[in-house]
């Protein structure tokens, strides 16, 4: 799979270490930066480009990292077409692609620890988006949440 990946300095670790577990796993990984860390950085500088990759198809999906994964949960769901979610337990990794179709990952590099991390990215990525009626049905009432609200900007 071709994986986006971004963070600031609260993540900056974090990201290191899943990208080497992602290429070691066998997927392509896209790093949007930053190449190294910078404590002054601000989250939306990474992690915009890496939705907007996310929402282009130019990557199948992404992780974003930050010192709790809230701010970067944030900005990246600013950007059209983003489903990204917060991520504290393996269950949410997978049941927010099966069901919701998460397309981003937001993880807190303070908060999380390397393992449980990677834990939560493999079920991520391992995971597919069910098809469901119901699902489906759930998802359109939210993309047209979401051009209702593009319609008022």
């Amino acid at each position: 799979m071709r994986i986006g990946i971004a963070a600031d300095h609260g993540g900056f670790e974090l990201k290191k270490d899943l990208s080497t577990r992602l290429l070691a796993a066998g997927h392509e990984v896209v790093d949007f930066g930053p190449a190294k860390l910078d404590p002054e950085d601000d989250y939306p500088d990474y992690v915009v480009p890496l939705a907007e990759a996310v929402a282009a198809g130019k990557v199948e999906r992404g992780i974003a990292v930050c010192g709790s994964g809230v701010g970067a949960c944030m900005a990246a769901n600013k950007v059209p077409g983003i489903r990204a979610c917060l991520i504290n337990d393996h269950y949410s990794a997978h049941q927010g692609v099966e069901h919701d179709h998460m397309n981003i990952l937001c993880l807190g590099g303070r908060v999380t620890g390397v393992m449980t991390a990677w834990d939560y990215v493999e079920a991520f990525v391992a995971a597919e988006f069910s098809q469901e009626e119901r699902h489906l049905r759930r998802l359109s009432k939210v993309a047209a949440l979401e051009a209702r609200t593009l319609k008022r900007t």
